[in-house]
């Protein structure tokens, strides 16, 4: 682990990756071919709408979409995605978004998939209209979400359904396209961190969905600053009109004609609210040879290394007093994961000291901290490289031990 990177040599701290692909530590580590095409479109300039409209019919082939777009993140593809199912394809609604007054502007949710991500909703100027429980977790049998209080929840002033991915949601997402499909009303899915499987790319489509966003810089390995979202023609025309800079004369308006339909304006869209989200031409390049290299990808072979490493972690963190570590190797699961208790008392410290004190090394060493209630951290071998696994275990061994 000795210091090589541009951080040391601007005094900030290194993270070594124990947690999986975490945005607020980088992502995961960009594709070489990827960080190459970068550079080789850093040389030259290129029309945006174009590369664009190139961009859409690449994602529509590898997830089945009728078309595809290059946001700035998942987020940003949620953000415009649900401007797109708000303004359609109206000119004078997109200059006005996020002000919705006499739109339809309501986003029908239900409680727990509400997270701080659908802010990106709201900043669209999305009403979130709340519908289910949390009683799922009562024990008593009962769903958090019925069906019947999708449709009770629908009006005129409805523009979306948004639906958070995670494998024990219900009612089946399928069924509540259908459902929303009866009411001529889009569906929304946050599918960012759902890859792999690679089948995830169509999956989504295929149960109904008709804008799904998936983060570029987790699984699929591109730009950190980079997503991916799929889904209906028209709506990712839509998401393209106040997106790109179409800041033109009218009379030299001419878009790739695969990506925008002149016809469908009444004139040359404005700025839109998806102005501040621009991704460069070199972050497009790099996303879609990022996306090409995953769907190419041999997931089993990754996947089995994946969980070679949780295995090798799992067996070296049995001999250490105060740690009790199950290996989670469930299909469901993105990745192999080791689940590590921590008995405080054999320990000689908590699990918040001991996620703690890893964090406030250099190199800092995140491991997962999302079961800290349950006195549990995480190691997620995703993006940990051979050494640096080396280096967890004996960092752990050094902080329990000491």
């Amino acid at each position: 682990m000795e210091p090589t990177s541009s951080y040391d040599d601007l005094g900030v701290p290194t993270v070594v990756n124990a947690t999986g692909t975490k945005t607020r530590i980088g992502g995961s580590r960009i594709r070489p071919e990827a960080l190459e095409a970068m550079v080789d479109a850093a040389d030259s300039f290129v029309r945006l709408s174009d590369l664009q409209a190139r961009a859409s019919e690449l994602i529509a082939d590898a997830t089945g979409a009728e078309a595809g777009y290059v946001t700035n993140g998942a987020a940003g593809a949620l953000l415009l995605g649900t401007a797109a199912c708000i303004a359609e394809t109206d000119p004078g609604a997109m200059s006005r978004l996020p002000d919705t007054e006499g739109l339809a502007d309501e986003v029908i949710m239900p409680r727990t998939h509400r997270t701080g991500y659908d802010h990106a909703l709201r900043t669209a100027g999305a009403e979130i209209v709340d519908i289910g429980t949390n009683d799922r977790h009562l024990g008593t049998g009962s769903r958090n979400v019925e069906l019947w209080e999708y449709e009770d929840a629908i009006s005129e002033d409805t523009a979306a359904i948004a639906h958070v991915y995670k494998e024990y949601v219900d009612p089946p997402l399928a069924e509540v396209c259908d459902l929303a499909h009866e009411h001529d009303l889009p569906v929304v899915v946050d599918a960012a961190a759902e890859l792999p499987p690679v089948e995830n790319l169509s999956w989504f489509t295929e149960q109904g969905a008709d804008l799904v966003t998936f983060s570029g810089g987790k699984a699929i390995r591109g730009p950190q600053t980079t997503g991916v979202l799929a889904g209906r023609e028209d709506l990712v025309e839509s998401v393209a009109a106040q997106h790109l800079d179409l800041h033109a004369a009218e009379a030299v308006w001419d878009p790739p004609t695969s990506l925008l339909d002149v016809d469908q304006f009444d004139g040359v869209p404005s700025q839109g609210i998806g102005r501040p989200l621009k991704v460069g031409k070199e972050e497009l390049v790099g996303l879609l040879r990022a996306l090409e290299l995953f769907v190419e990808e041999d997931h089993e072979a990754t996947r089995a290394e994946w969980r070679e490493r949780a295995e090798r972690i799992a067996v070296a963190l049995e001999s250490v007093d105060g740690l009790d570590p199950t290996l989670d190797v469930s299909e469901e699961s993105v990745s192999p994961t080791v689940s590590v208790r921590v008995d405080a008392d054999a320990a000689g410290l908590s699990v918040t000291d001991l996620v703690g004190a890893l964090r406030r090394e250099e190199p800092r060493v995140f491991v997962g901290a999302d079961s800290l209630d349950d006195d549990r951290f995480t190691v997620n071998p995703m993006c940990l490289a051979e050494a640096e696994t080396d280096y967890v275990l004996d960092r752990l061994r050094a902080n329990v031990e000491a």
